[in-house]
């Protein structure tokens, strides 16, 4: 018996490799954004907190401009996490909509609270980041910015894992129709949380290296970015590899059988690991040797985004082969492929990403304000 709702009777207007594609693309900037957000935040809420506790300690200006630094940069941060995680939401509703919008109305009410948490937790990066800005002690608001953010993650994680168990959905809505209640516990929920949730931690890490290039700061605060950017990317890369063993050991059998069996997921998964050590190297490096060029910045930048990616693309075959293994074959659709259309949004595609790129460079060029407390 298929436990999947049926396929919706329009064609897809573009092969299904395009959409899965563009969606593994998209998704990997999305997370990225994210993991900046999550690490950012409580990076910076901890350094205000222990410049705030003791100004007479040696290393309290340091700790109080690099908390400010981070913060100031946050709401914008936040606005890349909102835009970028339209694309690929929109791309999964297109492949996996029976299994995602069954899901998602099945814990409706947590699902629309997304929105009222998302814009309180806006609301408090703008007071976090005035309050470091001005040196004041207010990382219990970047504490709590970051309770909300992650309340969000486990909500998107909670809706991301159910719609890979169509065995649950009858039981569930047969319990309320309301959308209030949570799936029953699932072993591969909370490992996927915590693997996004410490990964976080080593994006602020190379983030803080790629901050300690920008000539805003004084030449002291640049090195503390690097030193302690490099330590805490070395930490918690170790921890975020302790947790993928986590995550693939909660997997069915079948599913880790059919991920090694994958040319493609293994060599992603092989290249993901391969970035992580790369990147661990990176950050050894940074630890000792505080470096404070762009050029360093840029390594890391890439660096990350090869990681990302990899786990993005590894992520989705976890995804796509537990739902074939429960009956539902993404690559099984009808597509009716209108190629002017395809081509029109593809050129429209190209033309944003080289205006956003011209901004950014519009913007790299700016002359710099320098940033102390």
């Amino acid at each position: 018996m298929n436990l999947f709702p049926a396929v919706d009777p329009i064609p897809l207007p573009a092969p299904v490799w395009l959409f899965k594609g563009l969606h593994v693309l998209t998704l990997a900037l999305h997370f990225i954004s994210v993991e900046l957000l999550v690490g950012g935040l409580l990076v910076a809420a901890w350094l205000n907190f222990l410049g705030a506790r003791n100004r007479q300690h040696p290393a309290a200006n340091l700790r109080l401009n690099a908390a400010a630094g981070l913060a100031r940069r946050l709401p914008i941060v936040m606005t890349y996490v909102i835009n970028l995680g339209v694309p690929p939401l929109l791309f999964a509703q297109v492949l996996y909509g029976r299994a995602l919008y069954t899901s998602s109305v099945l814990i409706g009410f947590y699902w629309i609270a997304v929105v009222f948490l998302l814009m309180a937790c806006y609301w408090l990066l703008y007071r976090f980041a005035a309050g470091a800005e001005a040196g004041q002690s207010v990382w219990w608001k970047g504490a709590l910015a970051w309770l909300l953010a992650a309340a969000i993650a486990k909500i998107y994680s909670t809706n991301m894992t159910l719609m890979l168990r169509p065995e649950v959905w009858n039981q569930m809505y047969s319990a309320t129709a309301a959308g209030t209640r949570l799936p029953p516990s699932d072993p591969t929920l909370m490992p996927r949380w915590a693997f996004m949730m410490a990964g976080g931690l080593w994006v602020a890490g190379i983030w803080m290296i790629w901050m300690a290039g920008r000539r805003v700061f004084e030449d002291p605060v640049r090195r503390y970015l690097a030193a302690n950017g490099g330590r805490l990317a070395v930490a918690m890369l170790a921890v975020q590899g302790f947790l993928a063993t986590r995550v693939l050991a909660a997997q069915p059998a079948s599913v880790r059988d059919a991920l090694a069996a994958s040319p493609l997921y293994r060599y992603a998964g092989l290249a993901w690991a391969g970035a992580a050590a790369l990147t661990l190297l990176f950050s050894v490096y940074a630890a000792f040797k505080k470096p404070t060029s762009r050029a360093a910045g840029w390594v890391g930048a890439i660096l990350l985004l090869a990681a990302m990616s990899a786990m993005t693309l590894y992520r989705d075959g976890i995804r796509d082969l537990t739902l074939l293994g429960k009956g539902f074959d993404v690559w099984q659709r009808t597509v009716v492929t209108n190629w002017s259309v395809v081509i029109l949004f593809l050129v429209l595609f190209v033309v944003g990403l080289a205006s956003v790129g011209w901004l950014i460079s519009v913007m790299m060029r700016a002359r710099p304000v320098s940033e102390k407390v």
